[in-house]
């Protein structure tokens, strides 16, 4: 079989290292404008539209990573009827659960204060919070979201969770759709974001929503910077209605100099390391998944654009 690659801002080498270990018997190559020569697969990381365009002979396109938002912004420089394929997890699900229970328990152990008094040679005892009083809302309950929920289950917090459609997870208090989302705001101290990024999510993290998380909250964003809106978080931040916030992605990135969230000791920034991609783990995941479609069998990872994941 042939496959085409690329990769927005990667190496290709490092990728075509893995993915020819992972696939031995294929033709492997780095797409380059103008290539037009016929492909089975494309494997690809934020593709021009002039990889994919035009393109009759793809049986997949695989998304090197969790969010396809980027892929599904091509619109009709997609093939017709040629599935997009995201990776389910390869690695990302644990780096996601270690950087969040990170910054929960930062939170909830008050070493985000404690810094600060550091700062100011400021030596004093902050009364510990009470965990049944520190709820934490996941919101985006797909692998990912599950993964988070699994591993700060152990911790003993009140666990609620918010997906489009409804979920039951146990020991989750779980919420859905457009008449659950005030609840599950309401109900959720620490506000953890692992959502797609579609039309109807873009933004959703604005002031009328973050006001009602309980006044003294925390948001914990690792899914994407379009989610919040910017000043509104900003706002509260400095209104005190929300007591600090972690971000690993913004609206723009890299996050430019001079932007007020670099002068806000509240605000936790991290370059959008959150999870990385595995390039080995991704390069059998793929391996794995192109088997399964040559044999005539189901995959799982197939977007759905009409949802945007």
């Amino acid at each position: 079989m042939k496959i085409i690659f690329h990769a927005t801002g990667g190496n290709p080498d490092h990728w075509l290292h893995s993915l020819n270990l992972a696939l031995p018997q294929h033709d492997i190559r780095v797409w380059h404008e103008g290539d037009t020569a016929p492909a089975d697969y494309a494997i690809v990381w934020k593709p021009p539209a002039a990889m994919l365009a035009g393109r009759s002979d793809l049986k997949g396109i695989f998304n090197l990573g969790a969010g396809v938002d980027a892929i599904l912004q091509l619109g009709d420089a997609l093939p017709a009827g040629v599935p997009v394929i995201r990776l389910d997890d390869a690695g990302m699900g644990i780096q996601m659960a270690e950087y969040v229970s990170h910054a929960l328990l930062r939170y909830f152990r008050r070493f985000d204060r404690y810094d600060q008094q550091r700062d100011a040679q400021h030596w004093r005892f902050l009364k510990p919070f009470e965990k049944s009083d520190f709820s934490v809302g996941v919101l985006g309950l797909g692998v990912l979201g599950q993964r988070i929920v699994d591993a700060i289950g152990h911790f003993g917090f009140p666990l609620h969770g918010w997906s489009r459609t409804q979920k039951h997870i146990l020991g989750v208090t779980c919420y859905a759709g457009t008449d659950g989302l005030d609840a599950f705001l309401q109900a959720s101290r620490v506000l953890v974001c692992i959502l797609p990024l579609t039309e109807d999510t873009q933004g959703i993290l604005h002031r009328e929503n973050l006001q009602k998380l309980p006044k003294g909250a925390y948001l914990i964003n690792v899914a994407r910077g379009a989610h919040v809106v910017e000043e509104d978080l900003l706002a509260l931040v400095r209104e005190e209605h929300i007591a600090g916030a972690t971000l690993d992605v913004f609206q723009q990135e890299p996050l430019p100099a001079g932007h007020a969230f670099w002068s806000e000791p509240r605000i936790s920034i991290t370059p959008h390391i959150a999870a990385l991609t595995l390039r080995d783990e991704s390069a059998r995941q793929i391996a794995d998944k192109i088997q399964a479609l040559q044999q005539g069998h189901a995959i799982s990872g197939i977007v759905d654009a009409s949802r945007g994941y």
